[in-house]
């Protein structure tokens, strides 16, 4: 028999979980300067004006991403135009910094609406961005009801960041 190890996961099992919505709690958590406080023990990738992008925890695949508006709300009708305008700006940069970090072939980009849809956390509403490449469903997904992410999140994120450093440079 084989052993897939993820230690990481004993984390979110066995670890403390802070009471109220993860994407309020990582938007809040600021210094007394307005300045992102840990934003990479966070996740965070990008802040914006009304959103803001950070991996998922528990990514599909490698570079799955979440973009959330720093407003509670699960209701897309509660969006305010800025908001709306901001969420779908900040998902085509996201897609462009994949695109640079990754080259996947595709993407699965989406919002759940509702538990119903199968949100997760459903109170917040959230889209997901997940790379896809030819052939990434192999036979662990289909047969084991089990995914394969061969980077840790750090590195990931380091990936992500390095693209952004390089889109946000001067171009000569």
């Amino acid at each position: 028999m084989q052993h897939l190890w993820a230690p990481w996961r004993a984390t979110y099992l066995f670890g403390h979980k802070p009471a109220g919505c993860v994407f309020c709690l990582k938007a809040a958590q600021r210094d007394t300067d307005n300045q992102p406080s840990d934003d990479r023990a966070n996740h965070v990738l990008i802040r914006g004006k009304t959103c803001f992008a950070l991996l998922n925890t528990f990514p599909y695949t490698g570079g799955h991403l979440m973009i959330a508006p720093y407003r509670h709300t699960g209701e897309l009708n509660d969006l305010t135009e800025d908001e709306l305008r901001d969420l779908f700006v900040m998902l085509r940069r996201c897609r462009n910094i994949l695109i640079k970090a990754f080259k996947p072939d595709g993407f699965n980009a989406g919002l759940n609406l509702g538990n119903a849809a199968g949100a997760g956390i459903a109170d917040h509403l959230h889209f997901h961005l997940v790379p896809r490449w030819n052939g990434d469903t192999n036979f662990m997904t289909v047969l084991s009801d089990t995914r394969v992410v061969s980077d840790g999140l750090q590195a990931t994120r380091q990936k992500i960041m390095d693209a952004i450093e390089k889109d946000s440079a001067p171009h000569a």
